[in-house]
């Protein structure tokens, strides 16, 4: 994995997640932007995972990194099955929270990548 792609995937997840919360604040539901964003968001996750695999040889944690990677690749799923059920404003806050939740485990994935505890 490269700081540089895990970083814009770490962006890109934040900018998603501020998506969902300018949506949930204005009384919106879930609409194409947020469906676009968490198919790209996925895309970029499988991108990550496939450099991540290709390299898994020198991690220690190998079981949690796959946890952490396994989890990345899980969430976009299941936000858009969560946020096209929930048609209120909750469901942008779905989206909110699982871009998020991406973001932060993006963070720890580069940290056990890095050899970091």
């Amino acid at each position: 994995m490269t700081a540089a792609y895990s970083g814009w995937v770490i962006a890109a997840a934040l900018l998603l997640a501020l998506a969902g919360i300018v949506t949930a604040v204005r009384d919106r539901t879930m609409g194409v932007v947020l469906l676009g964003g968490l198919a790209l968001l996925e895309v970029a996750l499988l991108v990550q995972a496939g450099i991540a695999l290709s390299g898994i040889g020198h991690v220690r944690e190998k079981a949690t990194f796959i946890g952490y990677l396994a989890g990345t690749l899980v969430i976009p799923p299941a936000a858009v099955w969560w946020g096209m059920a929930e048609r209120t404003r909750w469901g942008p806050g779905v989206i909110a929270v699982a871009g998020f939740t991406v973001a932060v485990m993006t963070g720890r994935l580069m940290q056990i990548w890095n050899g970091a505890a």
